[in-house]
């Protein structure tokens, strides 16, 4: 079975192959279009050629007394004579050859039909099974002076490094892109694997550290409850803070814990058929009774009918209860409002207060875990970045929606959207 990690190298190595078949393919297609190009190049300067070829000038006069021997118009002797008539028609092709666009070496060899040879390159010309040969039909002057046909034939040796270079634009980045697609990839998989193995082992240091800490919190507990029997009544209160601190410290171990327990991939999630309008009415009496013993000002309002969903009871009521506490904390004399109401197959649950509010910039950032916000003092309201954190997550797994509305010292606005079962 494919682990996640071998299946991202599967993929990358398949796209990777992917990419040279394409280089290929788009490498064979310019070495097409580079050799459609070159003879359209070469029939051109065949054109030129044997346009200059076919009239009486100084190169075919030249050309005519080296094929005849005929050194009596010319004071120079035949072997020169031939010299001069080798170069100076290999210069002419050179030169026909670059206006037509054609930088290629090449060679030549001019003769009869009859296979007799007059003039060839000073390069030894290769046979046609070597190299690519074009030959063309002089007319004119010279067929006319040795009353035979004569044919010039035009040979390039190694034309595959010609079209190469022809084509060197389109290869060269092709293959630099693609080796910096590379680099990218593997230097991003090698990332996220180094980062997801740091996460993995700082996740098992804190979830085996919290379950250590488990055992110590019962005993606190288990001993406070004892003592609390056998102290005189004026200390009872000291026990009472002890123990509630006690409890405080288990809740925030079991909310590391089940964070811990959603990231590692298997959630303890037992989803149920269930009418929430009764337990969102529980957690709101229940924050009105400490409301009001701590003179908060809070008022809610729960739409008729049933809030039928699929949800887990006890991590949806956590959520309710972290952005009211949210709401409490973050306000020196708070107002909270909650309303629930139902909308388009939704169940809506409103939760606005009166606090300090959330700057645009930090609203981006506020549901990222350990993410606090800044506001003036910092270390006035305790915690760990991990509420919100949390409250998006069993939104997600619920299959909901969290969004939120605020300004700088006029308070926040939190609304949960959730499916209605039957569209409610």
């Amino acid at each position: 079975m494919l682990t996640k990690r071998n299946l991202y190298v599967l993929i990358f190595v398949i796209a990777v192959i992917g990419l040279l078949v394409v280089q290929y393919q788009y490498l064979r297609v310019g070495l097409g279009l580079a050799k459609a190009q070159f003879s359209d190049k070469i029939d051109k300067a065949r054109e030129n050629i044997n346009s200059e070829l076919s009239t009486v000038n100084a190169l075919t006069y030249t050309l005519g007394n080296a094929i005849q021997k005929d050194t009596s118009q010319v004071h120079i002797s035949l072997d020169s004579l031939e010299k001069a008539s080798q170069y100076y028609l290999n210069d002419y092709i050179a030169y026909q050859l670059k206006v037509s666009g054609i930088d290629a070496p090449f060679t030549y060899t001019l003769y009869s039909r009859d296979s007799i040879t007059y003039l060839s390159s000073a390069r030894p010309h290769l046979s046609k099974k070597e190299n690519l040969t074009y030959p063309m039909k002089i007319e004119g002057y010279l067929p006319k002076l040795l009353q035979k046909e004569v044919i010039l034939e035009i040979g390039f040796e190694d034309l595959n490094n010609y079209f190469l270079g022809q084509i060197r634009g389109l290869i060269l980045p092709g293959l630099l892109f693609l080796l910096m697609i590379i680099f990218v990839v593997i230097w991003v998989l090698r990332s996220f694997y180094l980062q997801r193995s740091i996460i993995t082992t700082t996740n098992d240091f804190i979830n085996n550290l919290t379950h250590e800490l488990k055992t110590p919190v019962f005993s606190i507990g288990l001993a406070t409850k004892i003592l609390k029997e056998d102290v005189p009544d004026e200390k009872k209160e000291v026990v009472d803070l002890i123990r509630t601190e006690s409890d405080r410290l288990k809740k925030h171990i079991d909310k590391v814990l089940e964070l811990a327990s959603m990231e590692s991939g298997n959630p303890l999630m037992q989803y149920q058929e269930v009418d929430f309008r009764p337990e969102l009415e529980r957690i709101c009496q229940s924050f009105a009774l400490l409301a009001k013993h701590e003179q908060i000002d809070f008022g809610y309002t729960l739409e008729k009918g049933s809030y039928l969903i699929k949800a887990e009871k006890f991590h949806l009521e956590n959520v309710i209860g972290n952005l009211l506490e949210n709401a409490r904390k973050y306000s020196d004399h708070p107002i909270i409002k909650l309303n629930a109401y139902k909308q388009k197959g939704k169940l809506l649950i409103n939760i606005s207060d009166n606090g300090v509010g959330i700057s645009q910039e930090d609203i981006k950032k506020i549901f990222s875990k350990y993410y606090r916000v800044k506001n003036g003092n910092v270390h006035k309201v305790k915690g760990y970045g991990l509420g919100l954190y949390y409250v998006q997550k069993i939104i997600k797994m619920h299959r909901g929606k969290v969004s939120v509305q605020s300004e700088l010292g006029k308070g926040t606005n939190f609304t949960l959207s959730l499916k209605l079962m039957n569209n409610g």
